[in-house]
């Protein structure tokens, strides 16, 4: 089949295997930038679960934090997040230490970050009183014309060059470009085996979240609208967080391969237990998962008429990953209609992006281990909440560990921005500074 071939036409069909953000993204974005340039086309996705139900069934897998620099992408593409899928807005972060903590407020003064659910919510929900987010972004992509089928995709073979997907005895369809947006925990990534294709999974990780019902006046009454983090010296622990929402709270662990010794460390600590009520019990949860994540890209995430999109593809280590699900799904999504669906087309335009997300995430695991050292040294956590306390009766302006801190636990910017700021004459020497008076004193 010749180059010329590759292109999509009146008429072509689409499938997208997936319906969560990367899938609905690029559905959304390719339909979208098909009407802009008066081409027809017609995108099925596929997904099995129905983001109207609470539980496993409609649940992604996810702590559900939007991070700003999303929040303003979105807007730009006229995407603004109703209040029914927004079930909190952040407006702080809390950093816990065994040191001492501080709350890190908002730099801008405004409550841009939310708090959601992938789906509605826990498996024990008594009543639905906010969208999903997931499902909110589906609705978009069928508002552009996507047609959503809720089966699972059992079979894909080539035929003729072009991908045919099989859902069991009933269905069986071709189409001319097929979008991968399963993540990392599908089943459906044993579809490959049927492909000639140099893709190589992620490396992946496991992780933990947990959800406790509280109640919204309770959780106003011990959390606010503060997201708490914790820099507790707990080994193979990255990154942790307690995450208030409408009535729940989620509890969500990061780091290498977290297993019950860790989830039960941190459960113990008293910097935790802290944040709770006290008649609080850590086993009356009301859903719990431990989902893999994605440490590295795949390996060769394109080919002749089908693309890897979110985090089957590549994602941003450990922050972000819905944002990333939006640049990837976007850059694949108007490759393919703007430039066409060949492996070239798509490394061109698409593997740029790709590109820029794994080299932003080798910075970012040298961010994650200057923390890792930071954990294991009283001496720096003390420095750190020195420095950072002191900043918060400052201009912001001034507030270099406090923005530091704000944009990793966000994501909200690149970590090669993140590590720039940390090598500027004045943070450095500011750091150096209160490490010394750390060192001379006590707590």
């Amino acid at each position: 089949m010749g180059q010329g071939d590759l292109q999509l036409h009146d008429g072509s069909r689409v499938a997208v295997i997936g319906g969560g953000p990367a899938g609905s993204f690029f559905s959304f974005f390719l339909l979208d930038t098909a009407k802009r340039i008066d081409l027809d086309i017609h995108v099925d996705i596929f997904e099995p679960r129905d983001f109207t139900q609470p539980g496993p069934i409609g649940c992604n897998m996810c702590g559900g934090i939007i991070s700003e620099s999303l929040v303003q992408m979105l807007a730009t593409e006229g995407i603004l997040l109703p209040p029914t899928v927004v079930q909190r807005g952040i407006d702080s972060y809390t950093l816990h230490m065994d040191v001492g903590s501080v709350v890190i407020n908002t730099p801008t003064q405004e409550k841009r970050i939310g708090a959601i659910s992938r789906g509605p919510g826990p498996r024990d929900l008594k009543e639905i009183k906010w969208d999903s987010f997931d499902g909110y972004l589906q609705k978009l992509a069928l508002d552009k014309g996507a047609s959503v089928i809720n089966k699972r995709v059992r079979e894909i073979n080539w035929v003729d060059g072009r991908p045919q997907l099989k859902t069991g005895k009933d269905f069986s369809e071709s189409y001319d470009l097929l979008a991968f947006a399963v993540g990392v925990n599908s089943a459906s990534r044993k579809l490959l085996a049927n492909m000639d294709s140099e893709y190589e999974s992620p490396q992946t990780t496991k992780t933990f979240i947990q959800e406790y019902y509280l109640g919204a006046e309770r959780i106003a009454e011990v959390l606010g609208s503060s997201m708490h983090v914790f820099l507790l010296d707990i080994p193979r622990l990255e990154f942790a967080a307690i995450i208030p929402k409408g009535d729940y709270v989620s509890v969500c662990l990061l780091g290498e391969e977290v297993d019950n010794e860790l989830i039960q460390s941190f459960m113990n600590a008293s910097e935790v237990r802290a944040c709770f009520p006290p008649d609080w019990n850590p086993d009356a949860r009301s859903c719990f998962c431990s989902p893999r994540i994605s440490v590295s890209g795949a390996s060769h995430p394109y080919g002749d008429r089908f693309v890897f999109v979110g985090d089957c593809g590549v994602t941003r280590l450990y922050k972000d990953g819905i944002g990333a699900a939006y640049r990837t799904a976007k850059a694949a999504a108007t490759t393919a209609a703007l430039q066409g669906i060949s492996a070239d087309n798509f490394a061109d335009h698409y593997r740029p992006a790709c590109q820029r997300i794994e080299t932003d995430n080798l910075i970012g695991k040298f961010v994650f281990f200057v923390t890792r050292q930071i954990q294991k040294r009283r001496f720096t956590r003390r420095a750190v909440l020195r420095m950072t306390s002191d900043e918060q009766a400052q201009a912001e302006a001034k507030r270099q560990m406090s923005m530091v801190l704000w944009d990793t636990f966000t994501g909200s910017a690149p970590y090669r921005e993140i590590l720039l700021r940390t090598l500027s004459p004045r943070f450095l020497l500011r750091l150096c500074g209160d490490m010394a008076i750390s060192l001379t004193t006590r707590r």
